[in-house]
C-alpha cells in the first residue's frame, strides 16, 4: 500500500506533528523521562499510519451510492474514529508516567473533547496529504496516457500514409481523371479511389470515427481490392444499422483486412473469406479463414499492436485476438457516442 514517495510524505507529517506539538509544550525540554518522548512520537506515527491505510482503502472501494464528497466524509469519519479508539486504548494500557503530563487524558468530558479534536486534526491532515498525492498520481498517469496515445496515433499515420506524397495534388488529379475518362468502370474505380483517399486525408484530423463512416470507407476500399483479386476475395459485412453511431479508431478494420491479405494464400478456387459482424456483447468481430503462406512474410505485428494501443488509450478497452489452425479472429469493442463523450 505504501510507495517510496508515500512513505516520504508520511514521515514528513510525522516529523511536523511531533516537532510542532513538542514546541507547543509548556515548560522546558529536559530529558527527564526519555520514554515520554518515545511514546509521544510513536503514538503520532501509529495514528497517522492508521488514518493513511484507512483512507487508502476507502479510496479504492467502489461505492455506487456515494458521491465523491460523501466518500471523503466517510473516509475522514472512519479515520477519526480509528485514531480516537487507538489513543484511548493507549491511554488505558500504558502507565501514566510514560506520558507527558498534559497528554495523559482521563475519561472526563473535556478530556474526550480534546481526544476528539486531536483525532479529527490527524485524520484531516492525513486526508489532505493523501488526496493531493492521489490527484497528482492521476494527473501524471493522464499525461503518460496522452503521450502514449500521441505516439500510437503517429505510428498509425506512418503505417497508413507513409507512401503519401503531395496529397492534394493527387486528389485533384483523380478528380480531373474522372472527368476526362469515358468508360464507366474506370469512372467507378476513380470515384471509389477518391473516397478512400479522402478518408485517409481526414484520418489525420480525427481520433475516432463513426462505424458507419468506417464501413463506407471499407466498401470503397473493397471495390478497389476486388478489381485486383476478383473472386479470390470475399468480404461479408453484417452490421446492423443500430451500430452506425458507435465509435472506433479510424482504419481499424482496414488494417485487419490488409493483415488477412498479407498473411494468407488464396485464389479463385480457395478464396479468402472475411466476415465483419457484431456479436451479442456489442462488439465488432472481424474473422477470416487461415491458409498460411508457404514462405511466411516478415511481420512486425505493428498493425495489430497499433490497433490494440489505440483502443486501450482511447476507450480503456482491450482488443481480443484468437487464432486457430483454420481461422483468425479479432474482436473490437464498440463504444457508443454518448458513453465516449461522457
Amino acid at each position: 500500500m505504501f510507495r517510496t514517495y508515500q512513505l516520504k510524505w508520511c514521515f514528513t507529517m510525522i516529523g511536523i506533528l511531533a516537532i510542532g506539538t513538542l514546541l507547543m509544550r509548556p515548560g522546558s525540554f529536559a530529558l527527564v523521562n526519555l520514554w515520554q518522548y518515545v511514546l509521544h512520537i510513536a503514538s503520532i506515527t501509529l495514528s497517522i499510519l492508521i488514518c493513511w491505510m484507512i483512507q487508502g482503502y476507502v479510496k479504492q472501494l467502489s461505492l455506487p451510492g456515494y458521491t465523491a464528497y460523501a466518500k471523503a466524509l466517510l473516509s475522514i469519519g472512519i479515520s477519526m474514529v480509528a485514531a480516537l479508539v487507538f489513543n484511548y486504548v493507549i491511554s488505558l494500557l500504558v502507565p501514566a508516567r510514560f506520558f507527558f503530563p498534559e497528554n495523559h487524558l482521563g475519561l472526563g468530558y473535556v478530556d474526550m473533547v480534546r481526544r476528539l479534536v486531536g483525532s479529527f486534526f490527524v485524520a484531516m491532515i492525513t486526508y489532505v496529504v493523501y488526496s493531493n498525492i492521489d490527484t497528482n498520481d492521476k494527473l501524471q498517469l493522464t499525461r503518460l496516457e496522452n503521450e502514449q496515445f500521441k505516439q500510437a496515433h503517429l505510428r498509425a499515420q506512418l503505417l497508413s500514409l507513409q507512401q503519401q506524397i503531395s496529397p492534394h495534388f493527387l486528389f485533384n488529379s483523380l478528380s480531373t481523371l474522372k472527368t476526362i475518362t469515358r468508360e464507366s468502370d474506370t469512372k467507378n474505380f476513380i470515384v471509389q479511389l477518391s473516397h478512400v483517399y479522402r478518408y485517409l486525408l481526414n484520418f489525420n484530423e480525427h481520433q475516432v470515427t463513426r462505424l458507419a463512416d468506417e464501413l463506407a470507407f471499407i466498401r470503397s476500399y473493397l471495390y478497389i481490392l476486388h478489381q485486383r483479386f476478383e473472386s479470390a476475395l470475399h468480404v461479408h459485412i453484417e452490421v446492423p444499422e443500430a451500430y452506425n453511431n458507435h465509435l472506433i479508431p479510424p482504419l481499424s478494420i482496414q488494417l485487419l483486412i490488409e493483415n488477412a491479405i498479407k498473411h494468407n494464400a488464396f485464389s479463385e478456387d480457395k478464396p479468402l473469406q472475411v466476415t465483419i459482424f457484431t456479436n451479442q456483447n456489442q462488439e465488432l468481430v472481424v474473422a477470416n479463414n487461415r491458409e498460411p503462406l508457404k514462405v511466411p512474410v516478415d511481420s512486425t505485428r505493428l498493425g495489430l499492436t497499433n490497433i490494440a494501443d489505440r483502443f486501450r488509450l482511447l476507450f480503456d478497452r482491450e482488443v481480443s485476438i484468437q487464432q486457430t489452425d483454420k481461422s483468425f479472429t479479432v474482436t473490437l469493442p464498440l463504444i457508443s457516442y454518448e458513453r465516449y463523450h461522457h
